[in-house]
């Protein structure tokens, strides 16, 4: 099993209220480098950014990580519009950074983008693939996509409380800004990404088509970013099996929406409780509480681990925090007595 990670931004995260990426915007566009890097490499190398929330909890790529460090996999990362270097190696695929969705187009380049992810991704040697994702705004340019389709629209949010109305506020003016109502892009989804969506989207979603129609297996590891994913392969006609794996955390926020969705969609569920309530370390109290959720594969890693291991990886996911300098009882590089001074964790992953 490979693990495909694109990794990329959008200006539609720098809307006020939509996400919580960093404290500052060039903080905000640094997360996916870093996160790409703890997932490399177990912690940040040249990204000057730790994503961890003022109250201790990691970005998820420190649970895939610590996936990753338990039973090891392979793991590619996509560029998928970075605007910020990083240190982990990369697929370039010639993406640019997103635009805000209240543009009249946010992805104007999202056909070519695509045919070269699908191209990408038919080329690929493996049996099964999993794609995850790292983009900061992505469950708003999620529900952009999801509506201009005209699929039933509901999107998590790494925040315990989601803020769904500002978020739909965003997309009905992007939609305006797009000369479209709900549902004008059914049948259409490139035409969805490149009014209202994102550059992660269409790198996503043309990576599983080729890999699809060359006879690989497909998990897209998320929550609703990836039903977004899941919905423009539909609306482009790919027919073959798909599974979704996410967490419990995205599950117990969503009840039977995602349940839907997936029966919607003809995707195969599959949902992973880690047992974070079985440990006392903060950043494990901060996902039973609702924070983050999901993101960066979390979901596809955790469904990989073998019956018994999961113990392993909670454990494993301490050493990642120590590495980080996250402590137990909630001590990080993130928190400071100015925590405006500091960056913080998404809250628009699932993020």
């Amino acid at each position: 099993m490979r693990l495909l990670l694109p990794a990329g931004t959008t200006e539609t995260a720098l809307i006020d209220g939509i996400s919580a990426a960093g404290a500052t915007p060039e903080l905000m566009v640094q997360t996916p480098s870093a996160d790409v890097e703890i997932l490399e490499y177990g912690e940040p190398t040249t990204a000057p950014v730790t994503p961890v929330s003022p109250t201790g909890c990691p970005t998820p790529a420190a649970v895939t990580r610590a996936v990753r460090e338990v039973i090891d996999f392979d793991c590619v990362v996509i560029d998928a519009g970075l605007a910020r270097s990083t240190g982990a190696p990369t697929v370039d695929l010639g993406v640019e950074a997103g635009e805000d969705v209240r543009e009249f187009e946010a992805v104007p380049d999202a056909a070519a983008v695509f045919d070269r992810a699908h191209g990408f991704g038919s080329s690929l040697p493996d049996d099964e693939i999993v794609i995850g994702e790292t983009v900061p705004g992505g469950t708003t340019t999620a529900l952009g996509v999801l509506t201009a389709l005209g699929e039933p629209a509901s999107v998590s949010s790494s925040l315990p409380e989601n803020p769904l109305e500002r978020k739909r506020r965003v997309v009905d003016d992007a939609l305006e800004a797009s000369d479209l109502e709900a549902g004008d892009c059914a049948g259409d989804p490139l035409a969805a990404v490149r009014a209202v969506g994102d550059p992660v989207q269409t790198t996503a979603t043309g990576i599983a088509a080729g890999a699809l129609e060359s006879g690989t297996r497909v998990t897209l590891a998320g929550g609703t970013q990836m039903v977004a994913v899941a919905a423009l392969l539909r609306h482009a006609d790919v027919d073959a099996p798909l599974s979704i794996a996410t967490t419990s955390f995205v599950a117990d926020e969503q009840g039977d929406r995602l349940e839907r969705a997936c029966d919607r969609l003809d995707c195969k569920l599959t949902v992973t409780d880690p047992g974070f309530d079985e440990g006392d370390h903060v950043a494990m109290e901060r996902y039973c509480a609702g924070e983050a959720k999901e993101g960066v594969a979390m979901g596809g890693a955790l469904s990989i681990v073998p019956d018994g291991e999961m113990g392993a990886v909670r454990d494993r996911l301490e050493v990642v925090c120590d590495r980080l300098g996250i402590d137990a009882n909630g001590a990080s590089p993130a928190v400071g007595d100015d925590p405006e001074s500091e960056p913080r964790a998404e809250a628009d992953r699932e993020p």
